[in-house]
C-alpha cells in the first residue's frame, strides 16, 4: 500500500476518533434564560428603590415599591413555570432578590416609619425579620432541591411576610392614619407593629403549612358565577387597593394556622375514634 494512502487513512481515523470524543463530551449550558430572570431582576429593582426611598421618609412609595416587587416575583415563577425556563441558576437569584426586596427592605421602611424611636425593641424586630427572612429562603431551596416543587409552603412566605408589613404602611400613609391617634397612646401602635414583625418572623421559619397556588389549573374550572364573582372583587380592588391589599396579605397569613389547627383536630379526631366492637356471633 503507497505511503500517501495509508496517511490519508491514518489521518481519516484520527479525525474521526476525535468526532467521537467530542460527541462524548457533555455541553455545558452557558446561558441562562431570559424572560423570568428580567422579572426577577425588576422584582430587585422595585426593592431597591423602596429603600432608597425610605431612606429619604418617602414611606408611601417604598411601600408600593414593595408590594410592586410581590407582583414581579409572582409573574416570574409564573413565566418560568409556563416556559419550562426553571433553572438552578433563576432559583439562585430569585432567592438573593427575594431577600433584599422581602427582608431588608420591608425591615428599613417600618424600622424608618415607626420604630426608630423605640431603640433596642425596634432594630430587634426588623433584624430579627430579616435573618427570619434569609433562614426561609435557605430553607426553601434546600427543599426545593431535594424534594422538588409541592403544593406546599413550609412556612410563611417571605413575600407574604414583607407584604403584610407593608400594606398596612401602604394603608396608613395613603389614609393619613397616624394623625388620627391620642398622642397619650402614640407608641402603642409602633409597639404593635414591632409585635406584628416578630410573629410573621416565628411565621415564616415555621413548619405551618400554606397553599402555594401552583396546582389551580383544574381548580379554575367553575361555574359562571365565579366569573361575576370575579369580576365584583377586581372592582373592589380596583376602588380601595390599599385595604384589599391589607386584608389580602394579612389573610393569607392567618390562613396558614388556622388551617393547621383544622388540620390537627381532625387528626386528634381520627386517633380518639373508637374502633367499632365486632358483634359477636351466636
Amino acid at each position: 500500500m503507497p505511503d500517501q494512502l495509508k496517511d490519508k487513512i491514518r489521518t481519516r481515523w484520527e479525525q474521526g476518533k476525535r468526532r467521537r470524543r467530542r460527541r462524548r463530551r457533555p455541553r455545558l449550558k452557558r446561558g441562562i434564560f431570559l424572560l423570568p430572570n428580567l422579572f426577577t431582576t425588576g422584582t430587585l429593582f422595585a426593592g431597591f428603590y423602596a429603600i432608597i426611598a425610605a431612606i429619604q421618609n418617602d414611606f408611601w412609595w417604598a411601600s408600593f415599591a414593595i408590594l410592586i416587587s410581590i407582583i414581579l416575583d409572582g409573574l416570574d415563577g409564573a413565566v418560568a413555570r409556563l416556559t419550562k425556563s426553571s433553572s438552578p441558576f433563576g432559583l439562585q437569584y430569585d432567592s438573593l432578590c427575594d431577600l433584599a426586596a422581602f427582608g431588608i427592605a420591608p425591615s428599613i421602611l417600618i424600622y424608618k416609619w415607626a420604630l426608630a424611636p423605640f431603640g433596642r425593641v425596634g432594630w430587634l424586630a426588623v433584624f430579627i425579620f430579616a435573618a427570619c427572612s434569609a433562614l426561609r429562603l435557605a430553607r426553601f431551596n434546600v427543599l426545593t432541591q431535594t424534594l422538588g416543587a409541592t403544593a406546599d409552603f413550609r412556612g410563611l412566605p417571605t413575600p407574604a411576610g414583607a407584604g403584610v408589613l407593608t400594606s398596612w404602611v401602604f394603608l396608613a400613609e395613603h389614609y393619613g392614619l397616624r394623625q388620627f391617634v391620642p398622642a397619650s397612646i402614640s407608641p402603642f401602635p409602633a409597639y404593635l407593629l414591632a409585635f406584628l414583625a416578630y410573629m410573621l418572623a416565628f411565621l415564616m421559619v415555621s413548619t405551618v403549612r400554606y397553599t402555594s397556588f401552583k396546582d389551580l389549573g383544574g381548580r379554575l374550572q367553575r361555574p359562571f358565577r365565579v366569573l361575576v364573582a370575579a369580576v365584583l372583587a377586581l372592582f373592589i380592588a380596583a376602588a380601595i387597593p390599599q385595604v384589599v391589599a391589607f386584608l389580602v396579605m394579612a389573610g393569607y397569613a392567618v390562613s396558614g394556622p388556622i388551617l393547621h389547627y383544622k388540620r390537627y383536630r381532625k387528626s386528634k379526631e381520627i386517633v380518639t375514634q373508637p374502633e367499632p366492637v365486632a358483634s359477636e356471633v351466636s
